[in-house]
């Protein structure tokens, strides 16, 4: 498989990359947010890939991070959840939120995703919730072999420490998700126990 791909930008829109590596030009589909991540063309820049191969079709999908790209795994691993509906739900939300929305069962944050419906936004819920649960409570994201999100990160920290209050991995995930994350520890850690605290 390859992992990541390091060279020359030659082109580059909302959803696609071409790099060149060794006098190959590669074609690889990525989410926007990866694509603002990218240096701009004629620079070098650095994707980590996943090679999909199907009876018709070989298809490269790269990410800026490799939380981005495990979490890819994590969701096209989700029954109905193809490449496309990925790149979709990682368009417009870091693995972190992600996480943070399986955990809580917060499946409308998933339908704001072009082509993903209510059904299969519950459907991702559902599936991921367990996997993601055990991750926060650790404060990572990601459990099994999948590369979590930077647990130093101050929502990721504040679902840790609402854990070790007694709070439930998911009841603590739900009521960070609605604070603000650019907040700092304490802050999040503050308004998330006022919210607990009315339940």
């Amino acid at each position: 498989m390859i992992y990541c791909l390091t060279g020359k930008i030659i082109k580059k829109t909302l959803d696609s990359v071409v790099i060149s590596c060794g006098g190959v030009g590669y074609f690889v589909q990525i989410p926007a947010t990866t694509g603002e991540a990218l240096p701009p063309a004629g620079q070098e820049g650095t994707v980590y890939t996943i090679m999909n191969v199907t009876e018709n079709d070989v298809s490269l999908y790269g990410f800026a991070a490799e939380e981005q790209r495990d979490c890819f795994k994590m969701l096209t691993g989700v029954t109905g959840v193809g490449p496309k509906a990925a790149l979709s739900i990682l368009s417009i939300m870091t693995p972190e939120k992600i996480a943070l929305a399986a955990s809580s069962g917060d499946h409308k944050a998933f339908t704001k995703a072009a082509g993903v419906g209510p059904k299969l936004a519950q459907r991702i819920t559902l599936e991921l919730k367990d996997k993601v649960g055990k991750g926060l409570a650790a404060g990572t994201g990601f459990s099994g072999n999948v590369a979590a999100p930077a647990p130093s990160s101050a929502p990721a920290q504040a679902v840790a420490a609402l854990v070790s209050l007694g709070y439930a991995p998911s009841d603590a995930a739900a009521a960070v998700a609605r604070v603000d994350e650019t907040l700092s520890v304490q802050e999040i850690i503050t308004i998330a126990l006022r919210s607990l605290s009315r339940v």
